[in-house]
Order: C-alpha cells, then sequence, then structure tokens
C-alpha cells in the first residue's frame, strides 16, 4: 500500500521549494495530488499544474456526490475562493505513493478520510525571524508587495500551528528547514522508512 506524504507548515518555511525538489526527485518517486480551486486562473498557472480550475456550481456538483474531501473558504475583495481536495479518482494509493502541500487542518480532514496508516505528516519548522526575512525579501520582489497581507498571513501562523494544535493532530516528528538540501535530505530518509 502507498502513502501520501503530507507537507505542511508555516509561511516562508521553504514548502514550496521542498514540495517541487520531492516531485522532481527520482529516488522514491511521488505523484503529486493536485487540489480545485475557484478563484481565477492566474498568470503563468496552469490547469491541472498547480490547481484545477472550476467554479461555484463544479464545487457543489462535488460536494452533492460526495467527493470533497477537505475544504477551505475564503471571502475575498473579489468574493468568496474556495479551495478544496476531491476524491474523483486521481489518487490510487493502492499502487503509488503521493505528496501534497496544505494547511493543518487539511491534512486532519485527509486523515480522517483515508486514515492514520495512509497519511504520513511532514511538517517543516523554521525559527520565527527567520521566516519573517525570508517572507520581507519574497515580498520586496513583486511589483505590487502586499506587506499587511504577508504580516496578517505571519501572525495567523501562530495560531493555526500552535504546539496544541500539532499534538492533537498527533504529529511528533518536525522537519527544521535551515537549508533546503539538508533538510530534502532527512525528508527523503524519513519517506524510505515510512514508506
Amino acid at each position: 500500500m502507498g502513502k501520501i506524504f503530507y507537507l505542511m507548515g508555516k509561511s516562508s518555511t521553504g514548502k514550496d521549494t521542498l514540495f517541487s525538489k520531492l516531485i522532481q526527485q527520482k529516488k522514491h518517486p511521488l505523484k503529486n495530488i493536485v487540489p480545485y480551486t475557484t478563484r481565477p486562473i492566474r498568470a503563468g498557472e496552469q490547469e491541472g499544474v498547480e490547481y484545477h480550475f472550476t467554479d461555484e456550481e463544479g464545487y457543489q456538483r462535488f460536494r452533492e456526490t460526495g467527493k470533497v474531501i477537505e475544504e477551505r473558504a475564503y471571502n475575498t475583495y473579489h468574493g468568496m475562493w474556495r479551495y478544496f481536495t476531491v476524491d474523483e479518482g486521481q489518487i490510487d494509493y493502492q499502487h503509488h505513493d503521493y505528496v501534497m502541500i496544505g494547511t493543518l487542518e487539511a491534512y486532519i480532514k485527509m486523515k480522517e478520510y483515508f486514515g492514520e496508516q495512509v497519511l504520513v505528516p511532514l511538517l517543516i519548522e523554521l525559527d520565527d525571524g527567520e521566516r519573517l526575512q525570508r517572507a520581507l525579501d519574497r515580498e520586496r520582489q513583486q511589483e505590487v508587495p502586499k506587506y499587511e497581507e504577508m504580516c496578517r498571513r505571519f501572525l495567523a501562523d501562530k495560531e493555526d500551528f500552535s504546539p496544541e494544535k500539532i499534538a492533537q493532530a498527533g504529529i511528533t516528528r518536525t522537519f527544521v528547514n535551515n537549508r533546503w538540501q539538508d533538510c530534502l535530505e532527512e525528508i527523503l530518509a524519513y519517506i524510505e522508512v515510512e514508506g
């Protein structure tokens, strides 16, 4: 039986870099589970790569047929945007191992759906000062920096990834990402044991 390795952590811990490196590496092949969203596609994104893009009606069809595994909704300036994972046939953990990136809340829902023998948490950690510096450096490179949103996310992470919530989720193993190369090697060694 395969596993779903679930990558999560506070903002600016390097999850996206580790995720792309895990997908690219050949030592332990991992497939990507592509989530869905109702938000509009952005420049540079491709259907079926970052997300499957749908609308509210598409989301409701999945809900009505009981295929939504986990979901989050955000009230934005442009209206309600949903992000969700669907069991529509792309996940075959009997024959493949997967890697997915998401929130602690979504991990808990995925674990409830598939069982803890299938879901393996990969919680990425980094010193708060280093995270803040990385977030600031990244935001400065944007055409229109959104510092308020960066700060909001940073502060929300304290509650979203509190020690109590991590313990309630049953997560006891974490990976510190001071250097992505070292962290990747540590994760791959862990995957070899757990996979």
